[in-house]
């Protein structure tokens, strides 16, 4: 979790995608581990008489591993670095130069087998001398593999006092900083966990305690010049974080099978979360020298619906607005229902509420409305539009009308729809018509949703329309006979760097056009809110700018 480990990270550089899937099978030690030690409880009788726990055995396995395990270890580990054998084997390991928990399983099998038969030794040898145990078995290799994705989880876990108080532990357990060192400079820091071989080698790092301190004495985490103030969507989507599934969060979300157990853990959190919560920040990536981070508001989705919850979610927006102020924070753009109308007219309360904010607050959704207007197909001369009287809705149908492409506005309200006809220039009103009813567009094949509808409502649609929508979460693809469009997105520029996570449905490297919205508003150094109603003249002029900065449509 960054907003926990940003302090004590040894290397800022984000994990890239290549890295997830290149350690995808991280887990094959854990299974080769299962496999021998099932043969040797089947080969070795010993194994099946061995007793709960033997006190005695613990102290030789603590004295095996310190000795011929370790020993063993630096040995081949050396040999591995041999370029033979790196090319070979140990380069796949070493591919990581930010290591993650993950790393320390991404190794060959013929690692794998020198491994876990470094890990028998001092079981064999504790059994051997009669002081084997249950526990004992367990515990150590437990132990063994904690300590390995420890050195290898990045963040400094071990505080400084306790080699300060007690300096001959520098040889004895190691750190994330001093096994991180060894993945930046590969011919130092060899050993497994006793640092003594490497001194005794001749191949410690001189700068792996000076590192070690002067990342435990704390790092000032780069202010961003960005952010994106995300929300949770529902329960299920709320485990689409590396911090619980790594590679499922690589992924596009979808609802999976291997979730659904873990769910009911979901509805505790919920409550503590609508109890008493902050916005934390989720991650963070570099775009260029824009340091970009996305922070979360920890609210579902269904939370902002419901009347005596909404002060309290605009508490926590406005809370995280402030904080962006005061840290120095650019701007700061808002996902899709932190700016809901209805909750807080697309941001505009809290700027008029706090009318000296440094901080620009931005909806995103000039650029959301240009994306959608450029997937139109150019000969196109009818829509039918739900949600025709949203921000979204309103500057679609003022667009288009001007390009003299007729719009079917579903609205029920006559007067919000005089209001946005009379916006559009006389000549033109003429484009915008309201219907009160789905069976107006049963010859229109171009629909764009920004109302959620139904089953029963899409059945209105003729044979061959295509849905383009804008509305969270996106309908549901029922209609065999249709096309669907996904939600208004573009893929990042070329040279993002640090992203290992996929911005909930969206596939990798893409994210919501309101997201990439506000990455425009900060690249451009504009100083305008922008919140409330669309300014519809400034939509090609967002467009150009987001081709401009490497912004790619989808």
């Amino acid at each position: 979790m960054h907003f926990l480990t940003k302090t004590y990270k040894i290397r800022k550089h984000g994990v890239e995608f290549k890295q997830v899937d290149r350690e995808w099978d991280w887990d094959n030690f854990v299974i080769f581990q299962a496999y021998m030690f099932t043969a040797a409880h089947h080969f070795f009788p010993f194994f099946r008489d061995m007793p709960l726990w033997n006190s005695q055995g613990s102290m030789y396995v603590i004295l095996l591993h310190i000795g011929p395990a370790e020993a063993l270890y630096y040995i081949v580990h050396r040999l591995f670095h041999q370029n033979f054998f790196f090319n070979r084997y140990h380069s796949l390991h070493h591919a990581s130069v930010t290591v993650q928990p993950s790393t320390a399983g991404s190794i060959t099998f013929l690692e794998n087998l020198f491994l876990t038969c470094i890990t028998a030794i001092p079981i064999l040898g504790s059994s051997g001398l009669r002081g084997g145990s249950i526990l004992m078995l367990y515990l150590y290799v437990l132990c063994f593999d904690f300590l390995r994705c420890m050195g290898h989880s990045n963040v400094e876990v071990m505080p400084a006092f306790i080699y300060r108080c007690f300096p001959f532990l520098k040889f004895f357990i190691y750190t994330p900083c001093y096994h991180g060192l060894h993945h930046v400079e590969m011919k130092t820091n060899f050993c497994l966990f006793v640092p003594l071989y490497d001194y005794l080698g001749n191949t410690m790092n001189p700068k792996s305690w000076l590192l070690h301190k002067s990342v435990r004495n704390g790092q000032l985490d780069r202010v961003p010049q960005y952010v994106f103030l995300a929300h949770v969507v529902d329960m299920l989507s709320s485990l689409h974080v590396p911090f619980v599934f790594r590679s499922f969060a690589s992924k596009p979300f979808t609802t999976q099978w291997f979730l659904l157990p873990i769910w009911p853990f979901t509805v505790p959190v919920m409550f503590a979360m609508w109890a008493w919560a902050k916005p934390f920040v989720h991650t963070s990536y570099l775009l260029r020298d824009l340091l970009h981070h996305t922070w979360v508001i920890p609210r579902f989705g269904f939370q902002y619906f419901l009347p005596f919850a909404q002060e309290g979610i605009n508490n926590l927006i406005e809370e995280a607005i402030l904080s962006a102020d005061s840290l120095g924070v650019k701007v700061i753009s808002l996902a899709a229902l932190n700016k809901n109308e209805a909750l807080n007219g697309g941001g505009t309360l809290f700027v008029q509420k706090h009318p000296n904010l440094r901080v620009r607050v931005v909806h995103g959704n000039t650029l959301t409305a240009a994306v959608i207007l450029n997937e139109i197909h150019p000969d196109v001369k009818e829509v039918f539009l739900t949600g025709a009287t949203s921000k979204l809705g309103r500057a679609v149908a003022l667009y288009l009308c001007k390009q003299q492409v007729r719009v079917l506005m579903l609205t029920a309200s006559t007067e919000r729809f005089q209001t946005i006809q009379k916006e559009a220039p006389v000549q033109y009103q003429r484009f915008l018509v309201q219907v009160t009813k789905y069976q107006a567009a049963q010859n229109c094949k171009t629909w764009i949703v920004g109302k959620w509808i139904s089953f029963r409502e899409q059945n209105w649609a003729p044979c061959g329309t295509h849905f383009h929508q804008f509305v969270v979460p996106p309908i549901f693809q029922l209609r065999r006979d249709c096309t669907y469009g996904k939600l208004a997105a573009m893929e990042l520029p070329a040279d993002v760097e640090g992203l290992a996570t996929c911005e909930y449905t969206m596939s990798r490297r893409i994210v919501h056009a309101c997201h990439a919205g506000g990455v425009v508003h900060s690249l451009e150094g504009w100083d305008h809110h922008e919140v409330g109603a669309i300014d519809v003249d400034r939509i090609g002029i967002v467009w150009n700018a987001a081709l401009k900065h490497g912004f790619k449509p989808v």
